[in-house]
């Protein structure tokens, strides 16, 4: 299958920034109420996923006249609407998975949507958090970011340290470099072109990709 676009509930501060991110040959899958964003953006699902506690009655009646699949799962569970969407995805076998409007708004919910990608046995590729203005992805060998001089990239290290932190393309490079989750030495580093590398010797490294315009 091809790349897997999972719309979240979170927030959208730049709709045309956010549309940038999108391909005409998407497959889309909406984590409940992120069907708010796939309908502003001219995008029609799929598949929703969740226990639509987001969904209106007429926008549920809206994807049943349009044939949407939908799987319905019962308020009280275990896993989030999107974690949900996300297992699903990964069933279906694609080859790239981007999450569109899972940061903001709720600061439990964003760390929960972050948390669900770390899971280094579960994910068996890469797959990267978007609204067109932040980029967030996890580096558990090495990793590219594309964006232009000036954007702000930050590297943090997610539950312990991270050892031999390599980069190429940022202002201050980190030289096969420790570092500490108490400490903020990763943060707010600058591309100084359209693109930059990092690596690492082991650990979880957290890549926050803020564009500047």
């Amino acid at each position: 299958m091809q790349r897997i676009i999972i719309f979240a509930n979170g927030e959208l501060p730049d709709i045309n920034k956010a549309r940038l991110l999108l391909r005409t040959d998407d497959y889309v899958i909406c984590a409940d109420g992120g069907t708010r964003h796939a309908r502003a953006l001219d995008r029609q699902p799929g598949l929703v996923v969740g226990d639509m506690d987001s969904i209106s009655k007429e926008r549920w009646q809206e994807l049943q006249t349009n044939n949407v699949g939908i799987e319905l799962y019962p308020r009280d569970k275990n896993e989030t609407d999107l974690e949900l969407a996300l297992q699903r995805a990964i069933e279906l076998g694609p080859t790239e998975i981007l999450i569109v409007g899972a940061l903001g708004g709720r600061l439990d919910q964003t760390i929960a949507n972050l948390a669900i990608l770390s899971n280094t046995l579960q994910m068996p590729f890469d797959i990267c958090l978007d609204d067109g203005v932040e980029e967030v992805l996890f580096c558990r060998d090495q990793a590219e970011v594309h964006g232009r001089s000036g954007d702000i990239v930050s590297l943090i290290p997610w539950s312990g340290a991270v050892q031999g932190v390599q980069t190429q393309g940022l202002r201050w490079s980190l030289n096969r470099e420790t570092l500490y989750p108490e400490k903020t030495r990763g943060v707010s580093n600058e591309m100084l072109g359209d693109s930059a590398s990092i690596s690492i010797g082991s650990g979880l490294l957290l890549i926050v990709h803020r564009r500047q315009s």
